[in-house]
């Protein structure tokens, strides 16, 4: 049986710090996580902030965005940060774990890049995958997990009482 949701949020970092929180909460009960949660920087008075991703379990943190300026309209993915950050977490995937946390299933991962193959590796390894995404690209979230991915409320209490469901 796959193990997959997906869950989003509205608001701005609500869902970094959902996803932060699970993997912490997991990782109390002495679960193994792999992945990326994000932790955000504020970045004065431009639109944006600066997108840090936290390599789970426990590092590195690694800044996948690059300052275009403030009136720049173009993505702020830095292509190159992004690349270091599947690489370190493909290495941490050849220990063994429990739960593969994404932190947003986005533009690169619906064109067929990004964290997608690592989330493939995990579900072939058995771990229970969840990820964050949004409207624009929830359509081929479900589409990739061949309709079986859970869409789960954007909480705390819901995601874990999912997990707990699959994981019985």
């Amino acid at each position: 049986m796959m193990k997959i949701a997906y869950t989003m949020a509205h608001g701005r970092g609500e869902l970094d710090l959902l996803l932060s929180d699970l993997a912490e909460r997991l990782e109390a009960r002495g679960l193994k996580t792999r992945g990326i949660v994000q932790t955000n920087t504020e970045c004065g008075n431009y639109h944006g902030c600066d997108m840090d991703v936290r390599v789970l379990p426990d590092g590195p943190t690694i800044r996948i965005s690059q300052n275009l300026g403030k009136d720049a309209q173009g993505c702020r993915l830095d292509p190159d940060a992004m690349a270091t950050a599947i690489a370190t977490v493909g290495r941490s995937m050849a220990e063994p774990f429990d739960v593969f946390l994404l932190n947003k299933f986005g533009k690169q991962e619906s064109e067929g890049r990004g964290f997608r193959d690592l989330l493939a590796e995990a579900l072939e390894a058995g771990a229970t995958v969840i990820a964050g995404t949004n409207p624009m690209n929830s359509e081929v979230f479900e589409e990739f997990s061949g309709g079986l991915a859970t869409n789960v409320p954007a909480n705390i209490d819901d995601l874990l009482q999912w997990f707990d469901q699959v994981n019985q």
